[in-house]
């Protein structure tokens, strides 16, 4: 059912792409997964909210050629321009950043995470808060579930950057750490 509604939304999305509307208009379907003003409530989605201009364009670049591949992105993002691909990238870096969870995190976890993040250096090009940089994406306030299976695509080589980098960084994380790695980051204050 979902995996239909996003497909409905995201047709309309591609086929609004030579209309008048403004790119606000256009963005509400993106808002169908990713969440009112982007901040997702949708499991294995992430929040766009307050996302790098650079390192969202580069992701709706990687979907629009098919380097990433998940049809419901490819098929909105096919018909975008390179004029397109910016403007929705400077638009998610204005959407107001995720909140952080309610909840403490769990001591134990948290101290098994930090230990990870730090050993893999996680805040050189994250961030110490895990803000992002340039074409580095935000972690801080992500959804922990997206966050554990994206780091777990990484480890396995099923999810690409458009550099090695994450693939390298994951090699030395074991499939057993990756839920703690991601625990910490989504609830990291």
């Amino acid at each position: 059912m979902t995996t239909m509604i996003a497909a409905v939304a995201f047709a309309s999305l591609a086929g609004s792409a030579d209309a008048a509307e403004t790119i606000e208009q256009r963005a509400a379907t993106c808002f169908g997964c990713h969440g009112e003003h982007g901040q997702s409530e949708m499991e294995n989605t992430p929040s766009l909210g307050g996302q790098q201009a650079p390192y969202a364009l580069i992701q709706l670049f990687m979907f629009r050629e098919k380097l990433r591949t998940f049809e419901p992105m490819n098929e909105m993002t096919k018909s975008f321009t390179d004029d397109d691909l910016q403007k929705f990238s400077d638009f998610i870096s204005k959407l107001p950043k995720p909140q952080p969870p309610a909840e403490v995190g769990d001591p134990a976890r948290m101290q098994r995470g930090l230990a990870l993040a730090q050993a893999n250096h996680c805040n050189s090009c994250h961030n110490a808060n895990f803000s992002g940089k340039e074409n580095v994406p935000r972690l801080a306030d992500q959804r922990e579930d997206y966050l554990n299976k994206t780091l777990s695509e990484y480890k396995d080589n099923s999810r690409h950057g458009y550099d090695g980098t994450m693939a390298d960084v994951m090699g030395a994380v074991t499939k057993e750490q990756i839920p703690d790695l991601a625990y910490y980051i989504a609830h990291y204050r």
